[in-house]
């Protein structure tokens, strides 16, 4: 993998963050790149609190991934923290790298450097190489989720 880096975001990021996330069929329809000012406002938030890791992969001075790692304290399964990934997205040119491997490997050991017990994650319905890609890391499709836009 070379001279890569994961290093937590900083807003400069944000253009090519927002660019991964716009760069599939799902995500072109629900991002807008050409504004960044919603993007700017969720950033403040996320930088805020510490139970919130946005990342980027960094190689050679350009940012060619990124994932959210959230840490959520709970009262089920004995009080256990759990984390959860969101956001995962290789830049075009990386895909097949190995990059996404490495992001869920250093999630992982972050969730267990932050004491939690489960790691989970959603993947769209549609995203089935996504779906075997995240069941050779070794996650289990064990709930059906559900979502309500407000």
């Amino acid at each position: 993998m070379g001279d890569l880096e994961i290093r937590p975001a900083v807003a400069a990021d944000l253009p090519a963050i927002v660019g991964m996330l716009a760069d599939d069929p799902l995500g072109a329809t629900r991002e807008s790149p050409d504004d960044l000012t919603p993007y700017v406002t969720a950033f403040e938030r996320l930088d805020g609190d510490p139970n919130q890791h946005l990342v980027v992969a960094e190689r050679e001075g350009r940012v060619v991934g990124t994932l959210q790692l959230t840490i959520v304290p709970g009262l089920s399964r004995k009080g256990a923290t759990r984390s959860i990934i969101e956001g995962v997205r290789v830049h075009a040119d990386e895909r097949g790298s190995g990059l996404g491997t490495r992001f869920i490997e250093w999630a992982i050991a972050e969730s267990r450097r932050q004491n939690c017990q489960l790691v989970q994650l959603t993947s769209d319905v549609t995203r089935t190489d996504a779906h075997r890609f995240y069941e050779r890391l070794g996650f289990q499709a064990s709930h059906v989720g559900f979502k309500m836009p407000l």
